[in-house]
């Protein structure tokens, strides 16, 4: 997103100048990236604990450009549990506009007090986030989710079956286990094991993995060759794989928010380190995993959440969607109302004048 968000800006004023740490996307536009955060991907408090060091390093390295550099405004992109104590360490002395909300109406409410104290706007993606601020005498403003311009399949469905050698005749399951090596490890032998149980109820069924491109063939390969089913991966078409099949099961995260968008019926399917499960869920106070329930307000997609993440639960989920075109159907018209719940196009250029028209 903070990509997508560079490119705006400089469409707009292409006088201004980045400097940033940041990933492949970011690398695209014209930022000068002086530190990549590539391997800085952590899940769990106990993740987050092994790479303190190079987390402290990167703060490091941050303060000192800015003390080089001496930039107009810092943006901060999600990531609150590092940007929040760089916004402390800053201490006002720029100005800091954070897009993408730290998730705080849901879990930690007390990262609040930072926000308030040193960020100086925040620029929202969900209409709830800036009524949230709004109530704590924080400046926010909600342009919409950007996800609305970047959820777009490319692929007819007839060039995705033969592309990849698909039937026509049978039913399309798709996986969509996370992007992190962990969520891969942990998520994947659960969604296949609900596959199996798939299989076995409607034969005539085949299994795509959406790949994430970050990472190599062989994690996935590791866990489904213990499995004998018709499985596919494909690499880099998670949109595509989404809308060519009858039903998904995804990973919590921004990928239900991707599906949403699509509109096509799926179920969330999330477990994590036991020990992070114990750290973190006494912490979180709304009643939903799920992005697309929260925003929903109600539970529209069935979550199977770390001891609810069973196969058996989650084939029965999926075998209800694939047999009863009622469900189906209306999970459809709940998504679509989410879908528009989201805003209109042009998030980025939205959240673009509004940061150029704060500074």
């Amino acid at each position: 997103m903070a990509g997508n968000l560079v490119s705006a800006i400089q469409k707009l004023n292409p006088q201004i100048k980045f400097q940033g740490v940041g990933g492949s996307q970011l690398a695209k536009t014209e930022t000068e990236i002086f530190c990549n955060i590539s391997g800085l991907s952590v899940m769990g408090f106990f993740d987050v604990l092994k790479k303190l060091p190079k987390f402290l390093k990167l703060k490091k390295i941050i303060l000192n450009k800015i003390n080089v550099e001496k930039p107009d405004c810092l943006i901060l992109v999600d990531f609150s549990g590092f940007n929040l104590r760089l916004a402390s360490a800053i201490n006002k002395r720029i100005p800091i506009i954070y897009y993408v909300s730290p998730q705080v109406w849901a879990s930690r409410e007390g990262r609040i007090n930072s926000i308030k104290k040193f960020i100086s706007k925040m620029v929202v993606l969900f209409k709830f986030e800036e009524e949230f601020y709004k109530k704590r005498g924080i400046p926010a403003t909600c342009i919409g989710h950007p996800l609305i311009d970047l959820v777009k399949p490319v692929l007819q469905k007839q060039e995705f079956i033969e592309n990849y050698c698909l039937s026509y005749d049978k039913k399309t399951i798709a996986m969509l286990p996370g992007s992190r090596k962990q969520e891969i490890k942990i998520m994947l032998p659960i969604m296949l094991k609900a596959a199996k149980l798939i299989s076995k109820t409607i034969p005539q069924t085949q299994f795509i993995i959406a790949k994430a491109s970050n990472l190599g063939t062989q994690i996935y390969l590791n866990e489904c060759k213990k499995f004998n089913l018709d499985i596919k991966i494909i690499d880099g078409l998670t949109y595509d794989c989404l809308n060519n099949a009858d039903a998904s099961m995804v990973c919590s995260g921004t990928a239900t928010l991707e599906a949403s968008i699509i509109q096509k019926s799926f179920v969330i399917v999330y477990k994590t380190n036991i020990l992070n499960y114990l750290l973190y869920r006494p912490q979180v106070k709304i009643p939903y995993i799920g992005m697309v329930n929260i925003v929903a307000g109600e539970k529209i997609v069935p979550e199977f959440i770390q001891f609810g993440a069973r196969p058996k639960m989650i084939a029965e989920s999926i075998i209800e969607l694939l047999q009863n075109p009622l469900s189906a159907n209306r999970m459809s018209q709940d998504l679509k109302a989410v879908k528009d719940s989201l805003g209109q196009p042009g998030a980025a250029e939205r959240a673009a004048k509004l940061i150029l028209d704060f500074l």
